[in-house]
C-alpha cells in the first residue's frame, strides 16, 4: 500500500508532462457552426466529450482570408467574398468534424482542419475558388492596396 502510494506521484506527473508535450489533439471533435466570423475563422459550439459542449472560435487551418475590417476596399471586398463562400459551403448542415486541433497564437482561439458534413474539406474548397492564399501559422505578407 505504502509503495502504490510513493509510485501515485511519479504517475501522475509523468501523465500531466505526457499532456503537455503533446500539442495536437488528433479527433473528430463533433461541432455546430453558431456564426462565420471571416473567410477563414467560425465560432463553433464543440463537443469534445459525451455531454460537454464548448463554444470556441476555429482558425481554419492552412489558409489565410484577406481581412474584412481592412482599410482598403479592394481587400475588404475581397473579404467578404471569402466570408460569403464559406457561408455557402456551410449553409447545406451547419455540423462539420475538427481534426488536428491545437492552440492558435491568439489567446481564446483554436486551429484546425474543418471537414463539411459532405467529407470535403473547407480549406481546400476556398482555395480552389481562389479567395484565400495558403497559411502556414507564420509572418503574413504585409497588406497592399492598389487603387488604379
Amino acid at each position: 500500500m505504502i509503495k502504490a502510494l510513493l509510485i501515485l506521484p511519479s504517475l501522475l506527473a509523468a501523465l500531466s508532462t505526457e499532456a503537455i508535450a503533446r500539442d495536437e489533439i488528433s479527433g473528430p471533435v463533433a461541432a455546430e457552426i453558431l456564426r462565420v466570423v471571416d473567410g477563414d475563422t467560425l465560432l463553433v459550439e464543440a463537443q469534445p466529450w459525451p455531454q460537454q459542449k464548448m463554444e470556441v472560435y476555429v482558425r481554419i487551418r492552412g489558409i489565410d482570408a484577406p481581412e474584412v475590417k481592412s482599410k482598403c476596399e479592394q481587400v475588404r471586398t475581397a473579404g467578404l467574398d471569402a466570408q460569403h463562400a464559406l457561408e455557402t459551403l456551410t449553409a447545406r448542415s451547419n455540423r462539420i468534424q475538427l481534426t488536428r486541433i491545437s492552440g492558435d497564437k491568439y489567446f481564446g482561439r483554436i486551429v484546425a482542419d474543418v471537414t463539411l458534413s459532405d467529407g470535403r474539406s473547407a480549406a481546400d474548397d476556398l482555395l480552389l475558388a481562389g479567395l484565400v492564399r495558403t497559411y502556414d501559422g507564420g509572418r503574413k505578407p504585409r497588406e497592399t492596396c492598389n487603387l488604379n
